[in-house]
């Protein structure tokens, strides 16, 4: 480990299956140690996680980091958006957390949809309407479902709030995270009173917005930690918000993150409010705003797909003219959350390697088509995409982005955004810059650009006409579900 040249900081990402750490020199965005610990999904008919284990998987990172760690000015988490953490009197979960890839919410949303004035007034007042995977959704799933875990409930909390929490001893959030949550107004910056009124939650229970580049509090005590009291939290933020961070993201820059989920966005001076659905208005860390459309089938899906064919995620075949829509946990993009994967177009002479290659066009196609959604009219189509996330160091991805975007494609040679970008926000608290503009102090984007090719507009028109023809068919499968 070489010596450092400014002062250290953590930045912590607390994603669906695990908690990461990276101490960072502030001053060069060296990464000089890390650690890494799991923790559990249910695998039911829901979606949850014990928030206990990820402060277990917080503590177990941080000591795997070492003295590095001891060390720290600054510390920060950037967390999986939209989970409801439910905590009683004493700060314990009242039940496991719903995750953003829960779905049994589904028709809570549309419920709540309906009755507080349909899609456009939910656009303009929060920014988003509200699908299954929306905070908002799930506390009245919860409501329905648990009535007595809702009355036995003090705090409600995002993940990267609970953890922050358990730092400083003090309920917070930010702008960011708090913007995904549907009961955050995007118009006024705060928590929307006829929302939370609708749904019975008092505002009380809620942690305190912290603004961009406030402190949100020091760390209480040192126990279990490598931090002494006094160390600085940051507010930390959402994952994708933090991943813009990283990135040091400026106006206009359009990004693909291949992960679990899938998500396109960019940063927007503007406040975005589509009412079809597609693009949630969500704010950003620092100001502005990151319009984001999501799917919930990405990596995860495509390497289910290998996995039942045998093969190797790289091993994939082109001329095929088979489609495969890959919902296998149901869709957020297209709105289908009951759906299952669908297969079109197959025959004798379809290889496996041309059905892999299907999933990875169904799982592109989708973001691809949310991405026209999520930039302005007037921005610059040839300004390289970023491909960030898991995904983003395969080739089978790259090819496939490529190919049905027409785009330029720039792979950032740095990883771990969501943990560098909370690092870059407990970097801005010591030296008083924008957190953005650290990131590109340390050039976290640069990396390797693939040229744009022409794009597959078969490909692109052949899916999208399977998917107009088999709405019906998945919207009567979710409605069966």
């Amino acid at each position: 480990m070489s010596a450092a040249e400014g002062p250290l900081v953590v930045g912590v990402d607390t994603s669906t299956q695990s908690t990461k750490a990276l101490v960072v020199d502030s001053a060069t965005g060296e990464v000089v140690a890390s650690g890494q610990a799991p923790h559990t999904v249910s695998s039911g008919v829901g979606r949850e996680s014990d928030p206990r284990q990820w402060w277990d998987a917080l503590c177990e990172a941080l000591r795997q980091c070492g003295e590095p760690a001891h060390e720290a000015a600054a510390v920060s988490v950037g967390g999986q958006q939209h989970g409801l953490v439910t905590l009683d009197d004493r700060g314990e979960p009242v039940r496991p957390a719903l995750l953003w890839n829960d779905v049994r919410s589904a028709p809570q949303a549309r419920r709540l949809v309906g009755e507080l004035g349909g899609p456009k007034a939910w656009a303009e007042r929060t920014g988003s309407v509200p699908g299954a995977s929306f905070t908002v959704t799930k506390w009245a799933w919860l409501a329905e479902h648990e009535p007595d875990a809702v009355r036995a409930t003090r705090a409600v909390r995002l993940p990267h709030d609970y953890l922050t929490e358990r730092l400083t001893g003090q309920g917070t959030t930010d702008r960011g995270d708090a913007s995904g949550t549907g009961w955050w107004a995007a118009g006024t910056e705060a928590y929307d009173e006829e929302t939370l009124a609708h749904v019975g939650l008092d505002p009380a229970l809620l942690p305190r917005v912290v603004r961009p580049g406030e402190v949100a509090g020091t760390v209480r005590d040192g126990r279990g930690l490598p931090f002494s009291r006094g160390t600085l939290v940051a507010p930390g933020t959402g994952d994708n918000a933090a991943a813009a961070l990283g990135l040091g993201l400026r106006p206009g820059t359009p990004v693909l993150s291949l992960g679990t989920s899938g998500t396109v966005y960019a940063v927007a001076r503007r406040r975005p409010a589509d009412p079809t659905g597609t693009v949630a208005g969500f704010a950003d860390a620092h100001g502005d705003w990151l319009p984001l459309a999501c799917t919930l089938n990405c990596t995860l899906a495509v390497d289910r797909v290998a996995a039942l064919l045998g093969l190797d995620r790289e091993a994939v075949e082109a001329g095929t003219s088979v489609t495969l829509l890959p919902y296998l946990d149901g869709e957020r993009t297209p709105n289908l959350p009951h759906a299952s994967g669908l297969l079109h177009g197959l025959r004798h002479d379809t290889t496996g390697g041309q059905l892999l290659q299907a999933a990875y066009d169904g799982a592109v196609h989708a973001l691809l088509g949310a991405l026209e959604l999520v930039l302005d009219e007037d921005a610059d189509r040839g300004t390289p995409l970023l491909l960030i996330g898991g995904g983003a160091r395969g080739t089978a991805w790259q090819q496939t982005v490529r190919r049905l975007s027409g785009r330029p494609v720039q792979i950032p040679r740095a990883r771990e955004l969501v943990a560098l970008g909370a690092a870059a926000q407990a970097a801005g608290l010591l030296t008083g810059e924008d957190p953005g503009a650290v990131a590109r102090r340390w050039r976290t984007a640069a990396g390797p650009v693939l040229e744009a090719v022409e794009r597959d507009e078969a490909t692109l028109a052949r899916i999208s006409g399977v998917l107009s023809d088999a709405a019906p068919l998945l919207e009567r499968g979710a409605e069966a579900h």
